[in-house]
């Protein structure tokens, strides 16, 4: 029997009329691996398109799912049974202007205060905000963080509390009291281990007297809690900021089925003050956590889906890169083909031969993709909530399965045109080829 050139013997070609398909399969695939196992560094780089591919779009996938879990953590962390009040109209399904950087300057902290009635005790407390970013000082110490102006009632709405010390009155609230509560991570920078309470700090060359450190809070509504400076907003707004108007306001329900009746409350009250007739004409935007939450969601899935196309495309360059690869292979191995035709093998046991080896590539990157994938997202995981994030490591079956199934379409769509030509081949004329 003929010797191929690394001594193995080229596969046995039987009568179609004797021969099942199932051991012309288990034929082709012993002849592939074999194949495979003698051009190892050249299957690997055939391979490594698909690998890179898949990888990605794993890794994409599963990213996405844990950013967007970690942006609904944010949001589940705020509670359920809270009403967010915005300056500005906006479409019911987008977004906000105000979030988008635009000073709106239609929402003022006594129209937040008229919200909270005994008339209407489903609404429980009430806080505005606004927020300005600057150097604070303590004798020698500085740091850059974030001051936010705030109502009394911020402890009950965002069900937090004070580690140390007090949080201001309203009495305070409504004397522009120069009073400061800081986060943990404020007063471990400043102060160390010193005890803060009764401490000056200076902001805006303004002196304020410390007089609580809130609980360790972690992250939530996409800031670190930790590193916060609260001062009654009326102070923010005349001493710090000079302005008249605030950013945004959070109203704390009863309890979750009377949010969508607050709403409603809350826009017939915000309407008769701001002298509205026609509810087009809007200048605020009243919204719940459970629809901020369905939007920022659909969002976050179109994300993922453009991002997971993206990733599409790079499994698509390494397809035609296994194409390239291929036909070269058909021209290198020009003798085997023909000395295979030559003792029987018809065009389909060719093309099956290509088609398999392909799809054998693809399939095997494919697996080796999801691997690499699955191991850096959980990498990326690990990190996220080493930093505190409350980050969801997610494979899902699906990216799983669509990585699995790309990798063979793409084997099987670049495979095609090397194995037709393969088959097209004449016995005699491959037989001298050199």
């Amino acid at each position: 029997m003929k010797k191929w050139k690394n001594g193995s013997s080229p596969p046995r070609e039987r009568n179609c009329g004797n021969d099942s398909d199932i051991m012309n399969l288990i034929e082709n695939i012993t002849h592939v691996a074999q194949t495979l196992r003698r051009n190892k560094v050249r299957s690997f780089l055939t391979m490594l398109g698909v690998i890179i591919g898949v990888m990605s779009l794993i890794i994409i996938v599963s990213v996405g799912a844990g950013a967007q879990s970690l942006i609904i953590n944010q949001i589940k962390n705020i509670g359920s049974n809270l009403i967010g009040v915005l300056p500005g109209k906006a479409d019911p399904d987008g977004p906000p202007a105000s979030v988008m950087g635009v000073v709106i300057t239609t929402l003022t902290n006594a129209d937040i205060r008229a919200l909270v009635s005994p008339d209407y005790p489903a609404i429980v407390a009430a806080t505005s905000y606004v927020k300005g970013v600057d150097t604070i000082t303590n004798n020698e110490q500085k740091i850059d963080t974030t001051f936010t102006g705030v109502s009394a009632n911020l402890p009950e709405v965002e069900d937090t509390g004070v580690a140390a010390g007090r949080f201001f009155s309203a009495e305070e609230e409504a004397g522009m009291a120069r009073v400061a509560v800081i986060g943990s991570e404020v007063a471990e920078k400043i102060f160390s281990d010193a005890d803060p309470l009764g401490r000056k700090i200076k902001i805006k060359k303004v002196n304020f007297t410390i007089i609580g450190v809130m609980k360790k809070r972690g992250s939530a509504s996409f800031q670190n809690q930790d590193n916060q400076i609260y001062v009654p907003v009326t102070t923010a707004q005349k001493l710090l900021l000079g302005i008249d108007y605030v950013s945004f306001a959070r109203l704390k329900i009863v309890t979750p089925d009377q949010v969508d009746p607050a709403m409603d409350y809350a826009r017939r009250i915000l309407r008769e003050r701001h002298r509205i007739d026609n509810p087009s004409d809007d200048d605020f935007d009243v919204r719940s956590m459970a629809s901020g939450l369905a939007a920022i969601t659909a969002i976050t899935n179109a994300l993922k889906f453009f991002l997971a196309a993206v990733g599409g495309v790079a499994l698509i360059v390494g397809g035609i890169g296994i194409m390239n690869i291929m036909l070269a292979a058909v021209r290198e191995r020009t003798r085997e083909i023909g000395l295979r035709k030559a003792v029987g093998a018809k065009n389909r046991q060719i093309i099956e031969q290509f088609l398999l080896e392909t799809v054998m590539i693809t399939f095997i990157g494919g697996l080796l993709g999801i691997i690499l994938g699955a191991l850096i997202s959980f990498a990326v995981s690990r990190v996220a909530i080493g930093l505190g994030y409350k980050w969801d490591f997610s494979i899902s079956l699906g990216a799983i399965f669509l990585g699995c199934s790309v990798s063979i379409i793409i084997g099987l769509a670049s495979g095609i045109l090397p194995a037709r030509r393969a088959s097209r081949l004449d016995p005699i004329e491959a037989l001298r080829y050199e």
